[in-house]
């Protein structure tokens, strides 16, 4: 399956639930509970700038299953606040939840801890360690690993670093 990201439909998105900056896990939210047929994908985004850092990320997926080959559009709402050129984004995914799947984890987190804000969520214990904080399963770490190394390629081929 090819995942290709969908500048256009993400701007537009974003600018629909009036998107905010450093908040893409509620941009995903809202995006995913406003477009028929969207998928919540929470994971990690790299850009192909410095500091190359894995950002932990939200967008939703939409499948295009009219052709032969299935096609999954990648729609980033956050993107326009990402301030770079969106064919230098890489989109590592963790884990994907359908609308209803997302409104019910909402629904009981808001009842069990009212004062947390329920985004993002990280699914059922035991967590595993990424970076140096413990949020996630074992496909939040392999993510996590995936960007990582995304990273540290880009970092080596970017001729002004220091660090070849």
């Amino acid at each position: 399956m090819n995942k290709i990201l969908d500048e256009e439909l993400s701007i537009q998105i974003g600018d629909r639930i009036k998107s905010k900056a450093k908040k893409p896990f509620d941009n995903a939210y809202q995006a995913a509970l406003s477009t028929a047929g969207a998928t919540y994908v929470q994971g990690f985004v790299v850009s192909n700038h410095k500091p190359y850092q894995p950002i932990e990320h939200a967008w939703i997926e939409l499948t295009d299953t009219s052709s032969d080959e299935s096609i999954t559009r990648i729609v980033d709402p956050t993107l326009k606040h990402l301030k770079k050129k969106s064919d230098n984004f890489w989109y590592f995914p963790a884990q994907s939840l359908t609308v209803k799947q997302l409104k019910a984890i909402i629904e009981e987190s808001q009842e069990d801890y009212p004062e947390d804000d329920p985004l993002p969520i990280y699914g059922d214990a035991p967590y595993e360690y990424y970076g140096d904080i413990m949020l996630g399963g074992k496909e939040y770490l392999t993510a996590y690993q995936t960007a990582l190394n995304q990273c540290q390629e880009l970092s080596q081929l970017d001729p002004n670093n220091n660090g070849r």
